[in-house]
Parts: structure tokens; C-alpha cells; sequence
């Protein structure tokens, strides 16, 4: 029974206390499990003769590759700008007041959002099909500023970069808009009241609380959209997928064309997923306890701390 007349002795009794972690054996029997299942599948695939390794290594780090990895690269840069920048703007214009803003941007977000993305790289790739010239001048009358060939503008990376972005700009809104609203109201009520402008406010106030709602999502179109990037194959915008098919329609070897491709998404991604997680735990601070920890000190279970705190007791 414990003396509630003698809180001094108590407390150093407490503090003498070893804490023992819980020993959850059925977590590691599961880990175990599925590290021989894991180690079982990657040797099954080494042994494999039908992926022909050595004309993975041939190609793996081939010109033809990189080139191809260049395109993707700044093809998911570029069409991430575009749909962020404009995704942004299509937000704060669904959330505006005026209804012909509101109808325009809702019009937008269901026109790109409605069809295949497929569908739209086929149509940019083939626009010219629908207009042979592009003008720019006076609707209804026959004053002309600009004219030029629709082929001539929009090349294969052109076309590609326009569908790759308008219907990022359309997913983008929604998590653009998702994160303002995740905002107190009030923030914004107290900016004004200090004197700032909508624009400021938006700018200064909102859009920085915003984020901590914005990144997680926004990093997972970004990988996305690495992927999504493929797709503009069809159109032979020259990106990594291209390319790949171009060698494997030539020796017939697809299995291991493929498999040259999956391993440089598969490093790409990883590497996206760094100052992805890096954003996150700093946009996060003061929410979440998860979103503080690295991946490595979770994934030992808090064993680093224990140590940490070890060492610094018995250095005393």
C-alpha cells in the first residue's frame, strides 16, 4: 500500500523503477515471416534466367536510358509547376464569392477530372487533327496578332507538358482548397482586422497554415505524376517509357526492358519520397508526435531514445 504521508520517499521509490517494454513475440514471429518470404521472392528472381540479367546490365545505364530519364525528369518538374500554379488559382477562384469565378473553376475541375488522362495526351498529341492553325486575335472579326501551324507548336513535349498539367491543375485545386479550408476562419478575420489585404492574408496567413494539409497529398502526386509520365509514350514524347519501347520493339527482349525501367522508377520515387517526408516532419511540428520521429528511430520502437537515456543516466 502506498504512504500518501511521505511524497519524497515515494517520488525516489518511483524514480528507482525500471521500465520494461512490452514484448509483443507475435510482432516479431510477423517480421520474421516476411523477411524469408521477402528474401525467398528476391532470390526466386535472381536465379531467374528468363529476365536475362546481363541485358539489364546492358542497358541499364545505356545513353538511350538517360536520355529518356532527362525527358521524364523535367517533364514531372514542369507539369507539377503548371498544375500547382494553376491549381492554386482554380482554388481561390472556387472558393470566391462571384458565382461566374465559382462556375468557371467548378467547369475546369469537371472537365479534366471527368476524362481519361489518356484520352487528353491523345488529343493535345493530336490537336491538329482538330485545328490545323493557332490565332490569336479579335473573336468574330478577321483581325489576326498571332498565327502559326498547330504542329509546330505543339510538338510531342509540348502536347505532352499541357495534358501532363492541366490535369494536375485540377487535382490540385481540390487539395489546394481542402488545405484553406482546413484554416480557421478566424486567422484570416484577425489579418483583416489588422489591415491586410485578401491577397496579403492569403499569401502571409493562410496559405503557410495550409500546407501542413497540403504537402502529404501534394507529394503523392508528384510521384504520381513521375509515373503518370509514361503514359505520354503513346504520343512518342521521347521520356523513359519511349525509349524503352523503342529498344525492346527492336531485339524483342520486353521482360527485361521493363525491368530496366521499373528499376530506375523505383529510384526515382525514392528519392522524391526524402524531401517529401522532410516536409512533412517540418510542417507537421507541434501536431503530431509521428510526424516528429524519423522513419529509422520508428522503426526501432524508441530502442534509440532508451539507449540515449541510458547513457546520459550513467554518465551522471
Amino acid at each position: 500500500m502506498i504512504d500518501t504521508k511521505s511524497p519524497s520517499v515515494n517520488a525516489s521509490s518511483v524514480q528507482e523503477l525500471e521500465v520494461v517494454p512490452v514484448r509483443n513475440y507475435g510482432r516479431w514471429i510477423a517480421a520474421v515471416a516476411s523477411l524469408a518470404a521477402l528474401v525467398g521472392l528476391v532470390g526466386s528472381l535472381a536465379k531467374n534466367d528468363n529476365l536475362h540479367w546481363d541485358i539489364v546490365g546492358d542497358y541499364l545505364f545505356a545513353d538511350l536510358i538517360f536520355d529518356g530519364l532527362s525527358t521524364t525528369l523535367w517533364l514531372t518538374a514542369a507539369a507539377m509547376l503548371l498544375g500547382l500554379g494553376l491549381g492554386t488559382l482554380v482554388a481561390v477562384m472556387r472558393l470566391s464569392s462571384s458565382p461566374v469565378l465559382y462556375g468557371l473553376a467548378n467547369a475546369f475541375v469537371w472537365v479534366f477530372r471527368g476524362t481519361p488522362l489518356l484520352v487528353q495526351i491523345i488529343f493535345w498529341g493530336y490537336a491538329a487533327a482538330l485545328y490545323k492553325y493557332v490565332k490569336i486575335g479579335i473573336p468574330f472579326t478577321d483581325v489576326t496578332f498571332f498565327q502559326a501551324e498547330t504542329n509546330t507548336l505543339l510538338t510531342p513535349a509540348v502536347a505532352a507538358l499541357l495534358a501532363l498539367g492541366l490535369n494536375e491543375a485540377a487535382y490540385a485545386s481540390e487539395i489546394v482548397r481542402a488545405g484553406i479550408q482546413s484554416v480557421d476562419p478566424g486567422q484570416a478575420e484577425a489579418a483583416h482586422s489588422l489591415g491586410m489585404r485578401p491577397a496579403l492574408t492569403m499569401r502571409r496567413i493562410v496559405l503557410p497554415q495550409a500546407m501542413r494539409v497540403i504537402i502529404p497529398p501534394m507529394g503523392n502526386e508528384t510521384i504520381n505524376m513521375l509515373k503518370m509520365t509514361a503514359l505520354v509514350s503513346v504520343i512518342s514524347a521521347h521520356d523513359l517509357m519511349s525509349n524503352i519501347q523503342d529498344v525492346y520493339a527492336q531485339n524483342y527482349q520486353v521482360i527485361p526492358m521493363l525491368v530496366v525501367a521499373s528499376i530506375w522508377y523505383l529510384a526515382l520515387v525514392t528519392l522524391l519520397s526524402v524531401p517529401q517526408a522532410w516536409l512533412e516532419r517540418r510542417y507537421g511540428r507541434g501536431t503530431s508526435r509521428a510526424g516528429h520521429a524519423s522513419p529509422f528511430r520508428r522503426l526501432l520502437g524508441g530502442t534509440v531514445e532508451r539507449l540515449g537515456k541510458n547513457t546520459k543516466e550513467q554518465s551522471r
